[in-house]
Formats: structure tokens, C-alpha cells, sequence
């Protein structure tokens, strides 16, 4: 991508601690303190349908319980995924994909999508999550950008939708992190925070790669970031990082 047309401020699971992650409560959220581009985590429902979500298990953001894939679309659209972050919030769906790329899209907003399989389902996961995005997106300006921690989700993502951008997410930085990022064809990194210095971001840009890191939620810690040329920072802290272009 020779022109980079994402913000550099990106809100992370929506407003993910203000309101109930990843629930269109918290896009809405975010977007009120100016924040035009969203991070979010997308898997699969039992019967293979793209809903957000970010744990293999209901439990902790829902009223249900167990795995995700155990249910289908019908039964987790029955679910609360608001009451458990305070009563404000109670009766907030489950929100799709779809769901999803209606309200930004209609609002001018931008999202990165992190394939977040259930074990056992990447490949899977990351075809049906970029075919989704494809469709869902088609005729955008600016296309959603996928990442995942697993090769194997962006792998089947690079395959069946080549065209829609990626980037690898990485905890650590391993020796080869550059040669992963060609193999996968991907247009960034995204990084914890805590891997990332001057240094390894122009390594990156040198490469040929833009660098996004999660989860930065100290001012002063993005600042020195936003200072080495980082292009992209995802945040908890929506009312305390300023959005920027």
C-alpha cells in the first residue's frame, strides 16, 4: 500500500473499557471522543457465521456459557454481551460482521479486524472472515484491514481474498519477524507495544512495512511512539489519547 489510508489512532475493541468490548455500544462510544478507525475481534458462530467476540468462551462478556462454536447465530443473538460490563449496558447483543460493516460504513469509519479463531479452526476462520470483509466491503474507499496471531488464519485469508490487506500480530518478535511478513504478503506489523523502539520501527519501514502496536494506553508512552513513526496505535484509553488524523 503505497499510500497509508488508516488513521494513526485506533480504538481498541471499540471504547473496550468504557462500554462492553466489541458491541456496536462501544464503537459508538469511541467514536464520541473522535476516533474514526475501530479494532475489533471477529470468529465464528456453530454454524459458521462471523460474529465479534474475543475469548473461545461466552462467559466472561456474555450471559451465556461455553464455547462460542457450540451455538448458532439464532442462540447467540439471545444473549446479553452488555450487562456484565455495568446495568447502563444490559441487553447489548452479540453484534456480526455484518452488523458491523453497516454502521461504519455509513459512518465513515475504518476497522481493523483481528481473525480471532476458536482453536482448531483457523484456517477456516480466516478464509470465512476475509470473504466476509470482501463482500461486506466491496466498493469501499478504504478496504478493512485483517490481522491475526495465527499464520495459519492470514494464510487462508491471503488465499481466498488477496486483495484485502493484512498484518501479523506478534507478542514477541521472533528472529525472522521480517520473512514472516513477506511470506504472508502482509502490508504491516502489529506489535505489543513493549517489542517496539526507534530502532525496529524504521527496520520495519526500511522493509518496506508499516508498524501498528497494541495496547497503549499511557499518553506518554504513545507519544514516544507516535515519535519514532509509528503508524498506528490501538487504545483503551479513548478519553485520554487524543484521535488524530
Amino acid at each position: 500500500m503505497a499510500n497509508w489510508p488508516y488513521p494513526s489512532h485506533i480504538a481498541h475493541r471499540g471504547a473496550g473499557k468504557l462500554a462492553p468490548e466489541n458491541t456496536l455500544a462501544a464503537f459508538r462510544h469511541g467514536a464520541s471522543f473522535g476516533y474514526r478507525m475501530f479494532e475489533f475481534d471477529v470468529k465464528l458462530s456453530g454454524d459458521g457465521r462471523t460474529v465479534l467476540m474475543h475469548d473461545a468462551t461466552l462467559d466472561r462478556t456474555t450471559s451465556g456459557t461455553g464455547r462460542v462454536d457450540a451455538l448458532t447465530l439464532g442462540e447467540l443473538a439471545g444473549l446479553d454481551a452488555g450487562a456484565w460490563h455495568s446495568p447502563g449496558y444490559a441487553g447489548e447483543p452479540i453484534p456480526t460482521l455484518a452488523a458491523i460493516a453497516r454502521y461504519t460504513r455509513a459512518n465513515g469509519f475504518l476497522v481493523n479486524i483481528e481473525i480471532k479463531p476458536v482453536p482448531g479452526h483457523e484456517y477456516r476462520t480466516g478464509a470465512a472472515v476475509a470473504l466476509d470483509a470482501l463482500s461486506l466491503w466491496q466498493g469501499a474507499d478504504v478496504p478493512p484491514l485483517l490481522s491475526s496471531f495465527s499464520e495459519e488464519a492470514l494464510e487462508a485469508a491471503r488465499k481466498v481474498a488477496p486483495t484485502v490487506p493484512r498484518a501479523l500480530l506478534l507478542d514477541k518478535l521472533p528472529a525472522d519477524w521480517l520473512d514472516r511478513l513477506r511470506r504472508l504478503d502482509c502490508v504491516a506489523l502489529d506489535s505489543n507495544h513493549r517489542e517496539l523502539d526507534a530502532a525496529v520501527i524504521a527496520r520495519a519501514h526500511q522493509a518496506g512495512f508499516k508498524v501498528l502496536c497494541y495496547t497503549v494506553n499511557d499518553v506518554t508512552r504513545a507519544a514516544d511512539l507516535l515519535s519514532w513513526g509509528l503508524d498506528g496505535l490501538i487504545t483503551d484509553a479513548v478519553d485520554q489519547i487524543a484521535a488524530q488524523p
